[in-house]
C-alpha cells in the first residue's frame, strides 16, 4: 500500500454503534486503519446509542468478538491500546447533553485538531429528529457528519432530509456514503478509461451496444425483514448502488479527477438519465419471503428488481443499460459488463451465427479481490479455423505482488477525516436520481414470483435483448 496521509487528532463518535453495521464494517474498518497507521496520532471513539451495553467494558468486549468475527485476521498487541480509546455515552433524538459534554472532555484530553466525525447509522424514521439533536446539542459544530443510506425513501422526504441536513451544516461537511464507490473495482473503472487510451476512444454509442450492472445475491434477508419491509430492493440497492455505479460508467471525461470534476460530470450525468418507464422494470418476490418472522401475510415488497435505463447524452443515446439485483438468486455476483458491437463482416467461413451471439465484452468484477476480463472470440487450437470464446483477465492483487487495498468502508471513512470528497454523493444528485425514478415508486410494476435459487421472473431473463444477461448465459467463470 502506498503511503498515505494521516488524519489529525480527533474525536469520533458512532451512532448505531451497537448495530450489525457497526460490527461488521465500521469497528473492523477503524481497527485495520489503525494498525496500518492510518488513524490519528490520537484518537477517541464514543460509541453511542438509546441503549447502553451495560459499561464501557462490556461494549469493548463486544467490539472484541465482532473484530474476531469480521475483521481481517486475528487480535494482536493493537488491540489493548485500540480498546483503550473506546467508550459508549447513551443518548437520543430528545437529548443529546450527556453525549455533548463527552465530546468536548475527549477532545480537551487529547488536544483534538481536526474535524470530529459524526456516523449516523440510524433508522430512516428517525434521520431527521437525530440531524436537529445533533445542531441542538452543538454536537454539529465543527462536524463532518457521515450518513448511511437510505437517504429518504422518495424525492420528497429525500429533499425533506436534506433541507434538514442543511439546516445544521454546509453541504461540504455532510458525506453520504455509498461503499459501492469505495471499492477498488469501482475506481478501477475510472483508471482504465481515463488512463489508458486504448478504451476511451471505444466508450461510446459508436462502439458499446450494451451495458448491464448486475448484483445478484444468493443469501434471502436473513433476518432483516424490519428493514426490507420498509425498503426493499429497489429502494435498498438500485436507487443508491445501482445507479450510482451507472454514473461512474457513463459519465463524460471530467476536467481532472478530483472531487469537483466528478461531482460536475456525475450530476449532468444523472440530469440525462431518462425518468423509468415501468413497463420495461421487472419487480419480484421469492417463494418463502412471506414466510419469513416480521413479513406480513400480505407483503407487496420486491426482493427482485431488474430495468432498462437509458442515458439522454451524445455519447449514450441509443445504449440500453440494464440493471438487475435481489434476493435468494442462482449466485452471488457483482458486474458490470460492457458489450462491444460485433464485427461488421463474418470473414471466418466456419463462423456460425451461434458463435455470433455474445461480442466481445469488458467485465469488471466489483469484488474485494477485483477481477478484470475482456472476453474476446479467438482461433481454438486445432487444424480447422474454428473460433471459440476466451478471455483475457488481469488479476489486480496479483498483478501488484498481492497488493491489499483498502476495504470500502475503510477507504471512505479515511477520506472523511481528510475532507476528501471525491467518492461521496452530493443533495442534488441525490434528488435527482429519486426523480428518476419516480414513476416506479409512485405505480410500481406488479410484484411477480420466483423461486429461490432461480435468476429471477422470467420476465426479467427477456428485459434484455440479444444476448441477454450474461449471468448465466455468458461465461461467468
Amino acid at each position: 500500500m502506498s503511503k498515505l496521509a494521516r488524519p489529525s487528532k480527533r474525536v469520533l463518535v458512532l451512532f448505531g454503534a451497537t448495530g450489525d453495521l457497526a460490527k461488521r464494517k465500521l469497528f473492523p474498518g477503524f481497527f485495520h486503519l489503525f494498525r496500518e497507521g492510518l488513524m490519528p496520532e490520537d484518537f477517541r471513539i464514543i460509541g453511542s446509542g438509546r441503549s447502553s451495553p451495560g459499561s464501557d467494558d462490556v461494549f469493548r468486549q463486544n467490539i472484541n468478538e465482532a473484530l474476531q468475527e469480521y475483521g481481517r485476521g486475528e487480535l494482536d498487541e493493537h488491540w489493548d491500546d485500540f480498546a483503550a480509546r473506546v467508550s459508549f455515552v447513551a443518548s437520543s433524538a430528545e437529548d443529546g447533553s450527556e453525549l455533548a459534554q463527552a465530546v468536548k472532555d475527549s477532545e480537551a484530553e487529547i488536544g483534538a485538531e481536526g474535524e470530529r466525525l459524526v456516523y449516523l447509522s440510524v433508522p430512516p424514521k428517525a434521520m431527521r429528529d437525530m440531524v436537529r439533536m445533533l445542531g441542538e446539542s452543538g454536537i454539529a459544530e465543527n462536524c463532518s457528519l457521515v450518513v448511511e443510506k437510505p437517504f429518504g425513501h422518495d424525492e420528497a422526504s429525500a429533499k425533506e432530509l436534506n433541507a434538514t441536513l442543511h439546516d445544521v451544516l454546509e453541504e461540504e461537511s455532510i458525506y453520504r456514503i455509498d461503499h459501492f464507490l469505495g471499492k477498488e473495482a469501482a475506481q478501477n473503472i475510472l483508471a482504465l478509461r481515463f488512463a489508458n487510451g486504448m478504451f476511451e476512444p471505444v466508450w461510446n454509442r459508436d462502439h458499446v451496444a450494451y451495458v448491464q450492472i448486475d448484483v445478484p445475491e444468493a443469501l434471502d434477508i436473513q433476518g432483516r425483514a424490519g428493514f426490507y419491509e420498509q425498503t426493499g430492493a429497489f429502494r435498498d440497492m438500485v436507487v443508491t448502488h445501482l445507479l450510482q455505479i451507472l454514473g461512474i460508467v457513463a459519465l463524460e471525461p471530467p476536467s481532472r479527477v478530483d472531487a469537483e470534476g466528478l461531482h460536475l460530470e456525475r450530476t449532468k450525468l444523472f440530469e440525462a438519465i431518462r425518468p423509468l418507464d415501468r413497463s420495461r422494470v421487472v419487480f419480484g418476490q421469492y417463494d418463502g419471503y412471506r414466510d419469513s418472522d416480521g413479513v406480513a401475510d400480505d407483503s407487496q415488497v420486491e426482493t427482485f428488481a431488474a430495468m432498462e435505463v437509458w442515458v439522454d447524452t451524445w455519447r449514450w443515446s441509443g445504449i440500453p443499460f440494464y440493471l438487475r439485483t435481489g434476493k435468494s438468486l442462482a449466485e452471488g455476483r457483482r458486474t458490470v459488463t460492457i458489450g462491444f458491437t460485433n464485427a461488421p463482416l463474418r470473414l471466418f467461413p466456419n463462423h456460425t451465427p451461434e458463435q455470433c451471439i455474445r461480442p466481445s465484452e469488458l467485465v469488471f468484477e466489483l469484488s474485494d479481490n477485483p477481477k478484470i476480463r475482456v472476453e474476446v472470440q479467438t482461433k481454438v487450437p486445432g487444424p480447422v479455423l474454428d473460433l471459440g470464446r476466451a478471455a483475457l483477465t488481469l488479476d489486480v492483487q496479483a498483478a501488484f505482488d498481492g497488493a491489499d487495498g483498502l476495504e470500502a468502508y475503510e477507504r471512505l471513512l479515511h477520506d472523511v477525516m481528510l475532507r476528501e470528497r471525491l467518492l461521496f454523493t452530493r443533495s442534488e444528485q441525490i434528488e435527482r436520481l429519486w426523480e428518476v425514478c419516480a414513476p416506479v415508486i409512485d405505480e410500481p410494476p406488479e410484484l411477480q414470483p420466483y423461486e429461490p435459487g432461480s435468476w429471477g421472473p422470467e420476465a426479467a431473463l427477456e428485459l434484455p435483448t440479444s444476448p441477454g444477461w450474461r449471468l448465466p448465459d455468458g461465461n461467468g467463470g
